[in-house]
Protein backbone atom coordinates (compact mmCIF):
# COMPACT_ATOMS: atom_id res chain seq x y z
CA UNK A 1 0.00 0.00 0.00
CA UNK A 2 2.62 2.37 0.97
CA UNK A 3 4.77 1.85 -2.62
CA UNK A 4 1.32 2.69 -4.47
CA UNK A 5 0.72 5.60 -2.47
CA UNK A 6 3.96 7.74 -3.69
CA UNK A 7 4.30 10.06 -5.85
CA UNK A 8 6.14 7.95 -9.03
CA UNK A 9 2.63 5.49 -8.92
CA UNK A 10 0.90 8.55 -9.37
CA UNK A 11 2.78 10.43 -13.03
CA UNK A 12 -0.26 10.38 -15.39
CA UNK A 13 1.30 8.39 -18.81
CA UNK A 14 0.97 9.41 -22.55
CA UNK A 15 -2.76 10.72 -23.78
CA UNK A 16 -4.18 11.46 -19.82
CA UNK A 17 -6.78 13.60 -19.79
CA UNK A 18 -6.14 16.69 -17.04
CA UNK A 19 -10.12 17.08 -17.09
CA UNK A 20 -10.13 13.79 -15.27
CA UNK A 21 -8.41 15.56 -12.25
CA UNK A 22 -11.46 18.13 -10.96
CA UNK A 23 -13.45 15.65 -10.12
CA UNK A 24 -10.52 14.16 -7.69
CA UNK A 25 -10.26 17.40 -6.16
CA UNK A 26 -13.46 18.06 -5.61
CA UNK A 27 -13.86 14.78 -3.58
CA UNK A 28 -11.13 15.87 -0.77
CA UNK A 29 -12.48 19.68 -1.13
CA UNK A 30 -16.66 18.69 -0.94
CA UNK A 31 -15.23 16.68 2.65
CA UNK A 32 -13.11 18.64 4.41
CA UNK A 33 -15.49 21.70 3.78
CA UNK A 34 -17.99 20.56 6.28
CA UNK A 35 -15.68 22.72 8.78
CA UNK A 36 -18.25 25.74 7.29
CA UNK A 37 -21.52 23.90 8.41
CA UNK A 38 -20.66 24.15 12.21
CA UNK A 39 -23.19 26.58 12.73
CA UNK A 40 -25.88 24.20 12.20
CA UNK A 41 -25.23 22.68 15.50
CA UNK A 42 -23.66 24.98 17.12
CA UNK A 43 -26.27 25.75 19.45
CA UNK A 44 -26.49 21.86 20.32
CA UNK A 45 -23.15 22.12 21.38
CA UNK A 46 -23.68 25.32 23.55
CA UNK A 47 -26.62 23.48 25.65
CA UNK A 48 -24.74 19.78 25.64
CA UNK A 49 -21.68 21.76 27.17
CA UNK A 50 -23.08 24.50 28.95
CA UNK A 51 -20.94 26.61 27.55
CA UNK A 52 -21.04 29.97 26.05
CA UNK A 53 -21.17 30.96 21.95
CA UNK A 54 -17.31 31.73 22.45
CA UNK A 55 -16.36 28.70 24.08
CA UNK A 56 -17.67 26.57 21.39
CA UNK A 57 -16.19 28.76 18.66
CA UNK A 58 -12.76 28.00 19.90
CA UNK A 59 -13.74 24.65 17.98
CA UNK A 60 -13.37 26.08 14.36
CA UNK A 61 -10.54 28.36 15.56
CA UNK A 62 -8.19 25.63 16.42
CA UNK A 63 -9.43 23.86 13.63
CA UNK A 64 -8.33 26.78 10.96
CA UNK A 65 -4.98 27.63 13.13
CA UNK A 66 -4.24 24.02 12.74
CA UNK A 67 -5.09 24.47 9.16
CA UNK A 68 -2.87 27.02 8.50
CA UNK A 69 0.11 25.67 10.55
CA UNK A 70 0.02 21.95 8.98
CA UNK A 71 -0.11 23.74 5.44
CA UNK A 72 2.48 25.63 5.86
CA UNK A 73 4.86 22.76 7.77
CA UNK A 74 4.25 20.06 5.45
CA UNK A 75 3.67 21.93 2.43
CA UNK A 76 7.27 21.05 1.02
CA UNK A 77 6.12 17.08 1.80
CA UNK A 78 3.18 17.61 -0.20
CA UNK A 79 4.96 18.84 -3.05
CA UNK A 80 7.59 15.94 -2.91
CA UNK A 81 5.40 13.41 -1.98
CA UNK A 82 2.57 13.82 -4.10
CA UNK A 83 -1.07 14.42 -3.89
CA UNK A 84 -1.60 10.81 -3.55
CA UNK A 85 -0.34 10.38 0.00
CA UNK A 86 -1.33 13.55 0.94
CA UNK A 87 -4.84 13.08 0.55
CA UNK A 88 -4.94 9.22 1.69
CA UNK A 89 -3.53 11.11 5.34
CA UNK A 90 -6.03 14.13 4.81
CA UNK A 91 -8.65 11.10 5.27
CA UNK A 92 -7.36 9.69 7.82
CA UNK A 93 -6.92 12.81 10.17
CA UNK A 94 -10.17 14.18 9.25
CA UNK A 95 -12.05 10.93 10.29
CA UNK A 96 -10.32 10.12 12.89
CA UNK A 97 -11.14 13.70 14.58
CA UNK A 98 -14.61 13.49 13.86
CA UNK A 99 -14.45 9.93 16.07
CA UNK A 100 -12.70 11.48 18.97
CA UNK A 101 -14.96 14.37 19.23
CA UNK A 102 -17.87 12.22 18.86
CA UNK A 103 -16.39 10.71 21.89
CA UNK A 104 -15.79 13.82 23.48
CA UNK A 105 -19.84 14.90 23.14
CA UNK A 106 -21.15 11.70 24.50
CA UNK A 107 -19.22 11.85 27.09
CA UNK A 108 -19.36 15.70 27.64
CA UNK A 109 -15.96 16.12 27.84
CA UNK A 110 -14.75 19.74 25.88
CA UNK A 111 -11.42 19.30 25.51
CA UNK A 112 -11.84 16.00 23.42
CA UNK A 113 -13.77 17.85 20.94
CA UNK A 114 -10.98 20.42 20.53
CA UNK A 115 -8.80 17.66 19.85
CA UNK A 116 -10.29 15.93 17.55
CA UNK A 117 -12.42 18.14 15.43
CA UNK A 118 -10.09 20.83 16.02
CA UNK A 119 -6.38 19.37 16.20
CA UNK A 120 -6.58 16.07 14.72
CA UNK A 121 -9.12 17.72 12.12
CA UNK A 122 -7.71 20.87 11.47
CA UNK A 123 -4.26 18.73 10.68
CA UNK A 124 -6.20 16.99 7.82
CA UNK A 125 -7.96 20.25 7.24
CA UNK A 126 -4.51 21.88 5.95
CA UNK A 127 -2.82 18.60 4.25
CA UNK A 128 -6.40 18.15 2.23
CA UNK A 129 -6.62 21.59 1.38
CA UNK A 130 -2.92 22.36 -0.44
CA UNK A 131 -2.68 18.80 -2.24
CA UNK A 132 -4.98 19.43 -5.16
CA UNK A 133 -4.34 22.94 -5.55
CA UNK A 134 -0.41 22.49 -5.75
CA UNK A 135 -1.46 19.53 -8.58
CA UNK A 136 -4.35 21.13 -10.48
CA UNK A 137 -2.15 24.24 -10.69
CA UNK A 138 0.60 22.57 -12.52
CA UNK A 139 -2.07 21.13 -14.75
CA UNK A 140 -3.33 24.31 -15.69
CA UNK A 141 -0.39 26.02 -16.47
CA UNK A 142 -2.06 28.45 -18.90
CA UNK A 143 -5.35 29.07 -16.84
CA UNK A 144 -3.93 29.07 -13.60
CA UNK A 145 -7.00 31.00 -11.84
CA UNK A 146 -9.72 28.80 -13.53
CA UNK A 147 -7.39 25.75 -12.15
CA UNK A 148 -7.38 27.14 -8.53
CA UNK A 149 -11.01 28.00 -8.48
CA UNK A 150 -11.61 24.70 -9.85
CA UNK A 151 -9.85 23.14 -6.85
CA UNK A 152 -11.02 24.78 -4.04
CA UNK A 153 -14.82 26.00 -5.06
CA UNK A 154 -15.34 22.63 -3.51
CA UNK A 155 -14.22 23.71 -0.32
CA UNK A 156 -16.15 26.02 -0.17
CA UNK A 157 -19.40 24.07 -1.27
CA UNK A 158 -18.78 21.60 1.31
CA UNK A 159 -21.33 22.67 3.70
CA UNK A 160 -24.38 22.86 0.60
CA UNK A 161 -24.12 19.28 1.27
CA UNK A 162 -23.00 18.76 4.68
CA UNK A 163 -26.18 21.58 6.13
CA UNK A 164 -28.82 20.16 4.94
CA UNK A 165 -27.50 16.24 5.28
CA UNK A 166 -26.86 17.49 9.31
CA UNK A 167 -29.99 18.53 9.80
CA UNK A 168 -31.72 15.44 8.31
CA UNK A 169 -29.75 13.14 10.62
CA UNK A 170 -29.91 15.07 13.45
CA UNK A 171 -33.96 14.58 13.18
CA UNK A 172 -33.41 11.14 12.71
CA UNK A 173 -31.27 10.54 15.40
CA UNK A 174 -33.10 12.44 18.05
CA UNK A 175 -37.19 12.32 17.55
CA UNK A 176 -37.70 15.59 19.44
CA UNK A 177 -35.19 17.78 16.84
CA UNK A 178 -37.65 19.17 14.51
CA UNK A 179 -35.39 21.80 12.79
CA UNK A 180 -37.52 24.51 14.13
CA UNK A 181 -36.58 27.93 15.85
CA UNK A 182 -35.87 26.91 19.19
CA UNK A 183 -35.11 23.51 18.61
CA UNK A 184 -31.81 22.16 19.92
CA UNK A 185 -30.68 18.92 19.11
CA UNK A 186 -29.10 16.12 22.30
CA UNK A 187 -25.58 15.48 22.33
CA UNK A 188 -25.99 12.37 21.72
CA UNK A 189 -27.67 13.11 18.29
CA UNK A 190 -24.48 15.05 17.40
CA UNK A 191 -22.19 12.70 18.54
CA UNK A 192 -23.84 9.74 15.91
CA UNK A 193 -23.81 12.51 13.41
CA UNK A 194 -20.00 13.14 13.86
CA UNK A 195 -19.28 9.62 13.54
CA UNK A 196 -21.68 9.21 10.32
CA UNK A 197 -19.77 12.02 8.58
CA UNK A 198 -16.42 10.90 9.44
CA UNK A 199 -17.44 7.54 7.85
CA UNK A 200 -18.82 9.20 5.07
CA UNK A 201 -16.07 11.51 4.36
CA UNK A 202 -13.39 8.90 4.59
CA UNK A 203 -14.59 7.08 1.74
CA UNK A 204 -15.32 10.07 -0.41
CA UNK A 205 -11.21 11.24 0.17
CA UNK A 206 -10.36 7.82 -0.70
CA UNK A 207 -12.03 8.16 -4.12
CA UNK A 208 -10.23 11.61 -4.69
CA UNK A 209 -6.68 10.04 -3.53
CA UNK A 210 -6.51 7.10 -5.59
CA UNK A 211 -7.82 8.65 -8.87
CA UNK A 212 -5.52 11.51 -8.85
CA UNK A 213 -2.18 11.85 -11.20
CA UNK A 214 0.35 14.52 -11.09
CA UNK A 215 1.70 15.90 -14.29
CA UNK A 216 4.15 14.69 -16.33
CA UNK A 217 7.50 16.47 -16.01
CA UNK A 218 7.67 19.36 -18.21
CA UNK A 219 4.29 19.17 -18.88
CA UNK A 220 2.06 21.81 -21.41
CA UNK A 221 -0.92 21.60 -22.79
CA UNK A 222 -1.64 21.14 -26.68
CA UNK A 223 -1.05 24.49 -28.80
CA UNK A 224 0.23 26.80 -25.37
CA UNK A 225 3.13 28.84 -25.80
CA UNK A 226 4.39 29.34 -22.31
CA UNK A 227 6.35 32.59 -23.74
CA UNK A 228 3.00 33.61 -23.23
CA UNK A 229 2.15 33.38 -19.48
CA UNK A 230 3.82 36.95 -18.89
CA UNK A 231 0.97 38.73 -19.58
CA UNK A 232 1.45 42.12 -17.24
CA UNK A 233 4.18 43.11 -14.99
CA UNK A 234 3.48 41.25 -12.21
CA UNK A 235 3.58 37.95 -14.01
CA UNK A 236 7.03 36.39 -13.79
CA UNK A 237 8.71 33.92 -15.51
CA UNK A 238 10.95 33.23 -12.80
CA UNK A 239 11.17 30.84 -9.80
CA UNK A 240 11.30 31.89 -6.17
CA UNK A 241 11.90 29.85 -3.60
CA UNK A 242 9.54 28.98 -0.77
CA UNK A 243 12.60 30.12 1.63
CA UNK A 244 13.09 33.38 -0.46
CA UNK A 245 9.24 34.42 -1.04
CA UNK A 246 8.74 34.46 2.81
CA UNK A 247 11.95 37.38 2.89
CA UNK A 248 9.50 39.58 0.01
CA UNK A 249 7.27 42.16 1.46
CA UNK A 250 5.05 40.38 -1.46
CA UNK A 251 4.76 37.60 0.51
CA UNK A 252 3.57 39.53 3.52
CA UNK A 253 1.36 42.06 1.37
CA UNK A 254 -0.45 39.21 0.68
CA UNK A 255 -0.56 37.51 4.28
CA UNK A 256 -2.38 40.86 5.43
CA UNK A 257 -4.62 40.74 2.28
CA UNK A 258 -5.72 37.17 2.83
CA UNK A 259 -6.26 37.87 6.81
CA UNK A 260 -8.42 40.95 5.97
CA UNK A 261 -10.19 39.04 3.83
CA UNK A 262 -10.83 35.89 5.46
CA UNK A 263 -11.64 37.39 9.15
CA UNK A 264 -14.19 39.59 7.53
CA UNK A 265 -15.68 36.69 5.60
CA UNK A 266 -15.43 34.33 8.42
CA UNK A 267 -17.50 36.98 10.31
CA UNK A 268 -20.40 35.69 8.52
CA UNK A 269 -19.83 32.57 7.63
CA UNK A 270 -19.15 31.16 11.54
CA UNK A 271 -22.13 32.62 12.55
CA UNK A 272 -24.46 32.43 9.88
CA UNK A 273 -27.89 30.06 11.18
CA UNK A 274 -27.91 32.41 14.39
CA UNK A 275 -27.04 36.29 12.86
CA UNK A 276 -30.05 35.75 9.90
CA UNK A 277 -32.40 34.74 12.93
CA UNK A 278 -31.35 37.49 15.30
CA UNK A 279 -31.40 40.06 12.09
CA UNK A 280 -35.29 39.38 12.11
CA UNK A 281 -36.59 39.14 15.62
CA UNK A 282 -38.92 40.83 17.01
CA UNK A 283 -39.18 40.06 20.63
CA UNK A 284 -39.23 36.73 21.53
CA UNK A 285 -39.66 35.36 18.09
CA UNK A 286 -37.91 35.25 15.30
CA UNK A 287 -39.40 35.25 11.16
CA UNK A 288 -36.58 32.71 10.29
CA UNK A 289 -37.26 29.03 11.23
CA UNK A 290 -34.08 26.86 12.34
CA UNK A 291 -34.88 25.19 8.85
CA UNK A 292 -34.54 28.50 6.85
CA UNK A 293 -31.75 29.55 8.41
CA UNK A 294 -30.19 25.55 8.01
CA UNK A 295 -30.99 26.89 4.27
CA UNK A 296 -29.50 29.79 4.24
CA UNK A 297 -26.00 28.70 5.74
CA UNK A 298 -26.54 26.16 2.61
CA UNK A 299 -27.02 28.88 0.25
CA UNK A 300 -24.07 31.34 1.58
CA UNK A 301 -22.22 27.87 0.67
CA UNK A 302 -23.36 27.88 -2.89
CA UNK A 303 -22.48 31.64 -3.03
CA UNK A 304 -18.99 30.62 -1.59
CA UNK A 305 -18.48 28.06 -3.99
CA UNK A 306 -19.89 29.96 -6.98
CA UNK A 307 -17.39 32.72 -5.81
CA UNK A 308 -14.51 30.70 -5.50
CA UNK A 309 -14.97 29.29 -9.54
CA UNK A 310 -16.37 32.65 -10.92
CA UNK A 311 -14.44 35.37 -9.66
CA UNK A 312 -11.02 33.29 -9.83
CA UNK A 313 -11.64 32.19 -13.30
CA UNK A 314 -12.18 36.53 -13.99
CA UNK A 315 -9.02 36.87 -12.84
CA UNK A 316 -7.78 35.66 -15.86
CA UNK A 317 -8.75 38.31 -17.83
CA UNK A 318 -8.77 41.18 -15.66
CA UNK A 319 -5.73 40.19 -13.54
CA UNK A 320 -5.03 38.94 -9.64
CA UNK A 321 -4.35 42.69 -8.50
CA UNK A 322 -7.57 43.96 -9.80
CA UNK A 323 -10.05 41.33 -8.91
CA UNK A 324 -8.74 42.16 -5.10
CA UNK A 325 -9.28 45.48 -5.42
CA UNK A 326 -13.27 44.48 -6.41
CA UNK A 327 -13.19 41.74 -2.78
CA UNK A 328 -11.60 44.19 -0.82
CA UNK A 329 -12.88 47.35 -1.59
CA UNK A 330 -16.52 46.96 -2.85
CA UNK A 331 -16.78 43.78 -0.06
CA UNK A 332 -15.95 46.87 2.14
CA UNK A 333 -18.88 48.80 0.91
CA UNK A 334 -21.15 45.81 0.90
CA UNK A 335 -20.72 44.99 4.98
CA UNK A 336 -21.02 49.15 5.62
CA UNK A 337 -24.87 48.25 4.32
CA UNK A 338 -25.30 44.78 5.71
CA UNK A 339 -24.44 46.73 8.92
CA UNK A 340 -26.98 49.43 8.47
CA UNK A 341 -30.04 48.20 6.37
CA UNK A 342 -29.46 44.58 6.30
CA UNK A 343 -32.42 44.37 8.91
CA UNK A 344 -35.35 46.02 6.93
CA UNK A 345 -35.77 43.16 4.33
CA UNK A 346 -35.00 39.70 4.01
CA UNK A 347 -34.11 39.59 0.77
CA UNK A 348 -31.66 42.40 1.03
CA UNK A 349 -29.65 40.39 3.81
CA UNK A 350 -29.64 37.39 1.75
CA UNK A 351 -27.88 39.58 -1.55
CA UNK A 352 -25.87 41.16 0.48
CA UNK A 353 -24.50 38.11 2.57
CA UNK A 354 -24.02 36.48 -0.59
CA UNK A 355 -22.31 38.83 -2.52
CA UNK A 356 -19.68 39.11 0.64
CA UNK A 357 -19.49 35.54 0.89
CA UNK A 358 -18.76 34.94 -2.71
CA UNK A 359 -15.91 37.55 -2.65
CA UNK A 360 -14.04 35.43 0.45
CA UNK A 361 -14.44 32.72 -1.82
CA UNK A 362 -12.81 34.37 -4.87
CA UNK A 363 -10.09 35.54 -2.70
CA UNK A 364 -9.21 31.84 -1.29
CA UNK A 365 -9.59 30.67 -4.85
CA UNK A 366 -7.43 33.53 -6.10
CA UNK A 367 -4.51 33.37 -3.69
CA UNK A 368 -2.74 30.25 -5.20
CA UNK A 369 -2.63 32.04 -8.91
CA UNK A 370 -1.38 35.58 -7.24
CA UNK A 371 1.47 33.33 -5.69
CA UNK A 372 2.53 31.70 -8.84
CA UNK A 373 2.07 35.08 -10.70
CA UNK A 374 4.64 36.59 -8.58
CA UNK A 375 7.05 33.76 -7.65
CA UNK A 376 6.92 31.23 -10.14
CA UNK A 377 5.57 27.39 -10.20
CA UNK A 378 8.91 26.23 -8.75
CA UNK A 379 7.36 25.43 -5.33
CA UNK A 380 3.88 27.51 -5.21
CA UNK A 381 2.50 24.29 -3.38
CA UNK A 382 4.84 25.24 -0.20
CA UNK A 383 4.08 28.87 -0.67
CA UNK A 384 0.79 28.43 -0.72
CA UNK A 385 1.26 26.51 2.45
CA UNK A 386 2.85 29.29 3.92
CA UNK A 387 0.48 31.95 3.39
CA UNK A 388 -2.30 30.24 4.79
CA UNK A 389 -1.05 30.69 8.32
CA UNK A 390 -3.25 33.96 7.17
CA UNK A 391 -6.38 31.84 7.46
CA UNK A 392 -5.02 30.24 11.02
CA UNK A 393 -4.96 33.71 12.00
CA UNK A 394 -8.04 34.63 10.89
CA UNK A 395 -9.55 31.76 12.33
CA UNK A 396 -9.23 33.13 15.67
CA UNK A 397 -9.84 36.57 15.27
CA UNK A 398 -12.97 36.58 12.90
CA UNK A 399 -14.81 34.21 15.55
CA UNK A 400 -13.29 36.35 18.97
CA UNK A 401 -14.41 39.53 17.23
CA UNK A 402 -18.05 38.49 16.31
CA UNK A 403 -18.56 36.04 19.46
CA UNK A 404 -16.76 38.31 21.76
CA UNK A 405 -19.35 41.10 20.81
CA UNK A 406 -22.11 38.84 20.76
CA UNK A 407 -21.62 37.50 23.63
CA UNK A 408 -21.18 41.23 25.49
CA UNK A 409 -24.71 42.01 24.18
CA UNK A 410 -26.68 39.24 26.03
CA UNK A 411 -28.10 35.61 25.48
CA UNK A 412 -27.91 34.15 22.68
CA UNK A 413 -31.14 33.92 20.74
CA UNK A 414 -31.98 37.15 21.99
CA UNK A 415 -30.11 39.44 20.17
CA UNK A 416 -31.35 41.91 17.18
CA UNK A 417 -29.24 43.23 14.58
CA UNK A 418 -28.28 46.30 16.39
CA UNK A 419 -26.05 44.27 18.40
CA UNK A 420 -23.74 42.74 15.00
CA UNK A 421 -23.12 45.93 13.99
CA UNK A 422 -19.75 47.15 16.10
CA UNK A 423 -18.68 43.71 14.66
CA UNK A 424 -19.50 44.23 11.30
CA UNK A 425 -18.03 47.66 11.45
CA UNK A 426 -15.04 46.52 12.55
CA UNK A 427 -14.77 44.11 9.45
CA UNK A 428 -15.20 46.91 7.36
CA UNK A 429 -12.13 48.16 8.66
CA UNK A 430 -10.34 44.96 8.06
CA UNK A 431 -11.18 45.02 4.43
CA UNK A 432 -9.94 48.88 3.93
CA UNK A 433 -6.66 47.74 5.42
CA UNK A 434 -6.15 44.35 3.50
CA UNK A 435 -7.08 46.85 0.00
CA UNK A 436 -4.01 49.10 0.84
CA UNK A 437 -2.09 46.48 1.16
CA UNK A 438 -3.00 45.07 -1.91
CA UNK A 439 -2.27 48.62 -4.11
CA UNK A 440 1.25 48.20 -2.42
CA UNK A 441 2.23 45.12 -4.12
CA UNK A 442 4.94 45.27 -6.80
CA UNK A 443 6.96 42.66 -9.00
CA UNK A 444 9.46 40.48 -6.91
CA UNK A 445 12.46 41.95 -6.73
CA UNK A 446 15.25 39.63 -8.99
CA UNK A 447 17.83 39.01 -6.09
CA UNK A 448 15.03 36.61 -4.89
CA UNK A 449 14.89 34.70 -7.89
CA UNK A 450 16.23 31.20 -7.94
CA UNK A 451 19.41 30.51 -10.55
CA UNK A 452 18.17 29.87 -14.45
CA UNK A 453 19.13 26.31 -13.97
CA UNK A 454 16.57 25.68 -12.12
CA UNK A 455 14.19 26.12 -15.27
CA UNK A 456 11.60 23.61 -15.72
CA UNK A 457 12.83 20.61 -18.87
CA UNK A 458 11.09 21.21 -22.00
CA UNK A 459 7.13 20.86 -22.02
CA UNK A 460 5.78 17.52 -23.06
CA UNK A 461 2.21 17.48 -24.52
CA UNK A 462 -0.67 15.91 -23.10
CA UNK A 463 -4.33 15.84 -23.52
Amino acid sequence: MASFLDRSRTVAGPGYSRWLIPPAALAVHLSIGQVYATSVYKSSLVETFGSSLTSIGVIFSIAIVMLGLSAAVLGKWVDHGGPRKAMFTAACFWAAGFLVAALGISTTQLWLVYLGYGVLGGIGLGIGYISPVSTLIKWFPDRPGLATGMAIMGFGGGALIASPLSNQLLRAYDSNFDGTAGSVASGSAVAQLFVTLGIVYFIAMMYGAFTIRVAPPGYAPPGWDPSTKKQSALVTTASVSANNAVKTPQFWLLWVLLFCNVTAGIGILEQAAPMIQDFFRDGSTTAISAVAAGGFVGLLSLGNMAGRFVWSSTSDVIGRKRIYMVYLGVGAVLYVLLALVGQTATALFVLLALVIISFYGGGFATMPAYLRDLFGTYEVGAIHGRVLTAWSAAGVAGPLIVNGFLDAQGTPGELVAADYRPALLTMVVLLVIGFVANLLIKPVAERFHEPSDQAAPAPAAAR
